[in-house]
């Protein structure tokens, strides 16, 4: 099977994007085919011997060979024409905007290009963290409270401090802040607004434990092992992107079986309705023995790689198993029928 990691692309992820992108040529067996998506949306087909950080840092990408994608795939123009570049699966490793907020999928999805990773309805859902919340409650996964702002509106938030203030759609811990005080708040929220024009704002339960869940549905479910992240306050944005180049398999959770069980089937309430055919991680509190969602998030880290015994089985097994568009026939029945019943 032959892979295409797709990377990069206009988002304040782009960064770690990448650092994803070279963590999983350490753990995939397939042929690996790198295409970056650059600032501007333009595509570049970057040799898989020449991937590392300061090639998309300094520009030197720019050096390579351009890409259009147009109906089918992507495609490297000639003298003598234009080439499809060839790969059996595009898998999407685009963090934050663009990969996670339905732009790639429906471009995939509209010129036909297979694809492991969120369509445009699981993306758009869990993309937004007001929405995940809503999503959630639906299928009977529990969150904790939260109360949102728009950018100019007042800023009564009527939570008891202390809170954690986050943009609504944004991951990777950028420009999350934990409040402890009223005179602390409208700082937070400046800097949140920097990034979105809605932010949420939930109770910050100091100590709470997080345990980290992946998997996917082939035949079955594939779950990873549960993680506690080691983190102090949360895990903010070094910690997390020092995180997606891990390729070593972390340690269990310290959880019994029970507890565990109540995890998967959560995962299992939000996974089923819309995210065929994506990997993904689901982010839990466990507060008094029940499950409480924290996040989804639809294209993890790494794709989450460190979570997994077999993680280059689980995708190769997962390409397999991808939601089949319904065929629209080409035909025109109803308008020529309309038509007759004019006389024309």
């Amino acid at each position: 099977m032959k892979i295409c990691i797709l990377f990069g692309a206009k988002s304040f992820e782009h960064e770690i994007s990448i650092v994803s992108a070279i963590a999983l040529k350490k753990v995939l067996k397939a042929e690996l085919v790198y295409i970056f998506c650059d600032y501007n949306r333009d595509f570049y087909l970057i040799p898989t011997d020449k991937i590392n950080s300061k090639r998309f840092s300094s520009g030197e990408y720019k050096k390579y060979k351009k890409l259009d994608l147009k109906n089918g795939g992507f495609f490297l123009k000639s003298l003598m024409g234009e080439k499809k570049i060839d790969f059996d699966v595009v898998l999407n490793v685009i963090h934050g905007g663009d990969g996670e907020d339905g732009k790639i999928a429906s471009l995939l999805d509209f010129f036909g290009i297979a694809y492991i990773g969120p369509r445009t309805e699981a993306s758009v859902m869990s993309y937004n963290k007001l929405f995940t919340k809503l999503y959630a409650k639906e299928f009977g996964v529990k969150t904790l409270d939260y109360k949102t702002l728009e950018i100019g509106s007042p800023r009564d938030i009527e939570l008891k401090y202390p809170v954690i203030v986050k943009p609504t759609r944004l991951g990777s811990s950028i420009g999350i802040s934990i409040v402890k005080s009223k005179e602390e708040l409208d700082y937070a929220l400046d800097v949140a607004f920097e990034f979105d024009t809605q932010v949420i704002i939930e109770p910050f339960i100091n100590g709470i434990k997080e345990y980290n869940l992946a998997g996917c549905k082939t035949d079955i479910y594939n779950f990873s092992i549960v993680e506690e992240p080691q983190k102090d306050e949360f895990l903010d944005f070094d910690k997390k992107y020092l995180d997606f180049s891990r390729t070593k398999r972390v340690n269990e959770a310290a959880l019994n079986d029970e507890q565990i069980s109540a995890l998967k089937d959560a995962f299992i309430k939000l996974y089923e309705p819309i995210f065929a055919g994506s990997l993904i991680r689901c982010d839990f509190f466990i507060v008094e023995n029940v499950v409480y969602l924290n996040e989804i998030n639809p294209v993890p880290g790494s794709m989450a790689n460190y979570l997994f015994d077999d993680f280059d089985k689980i995708v190769t097994q997962l390409a397999k198993f991808l939601p089949r568009s319904i065929k629209v026939a080409a035909e025109y029945r109803y308008i020529n029928s309309i038509q007759a019943a004019k006389g024309k």
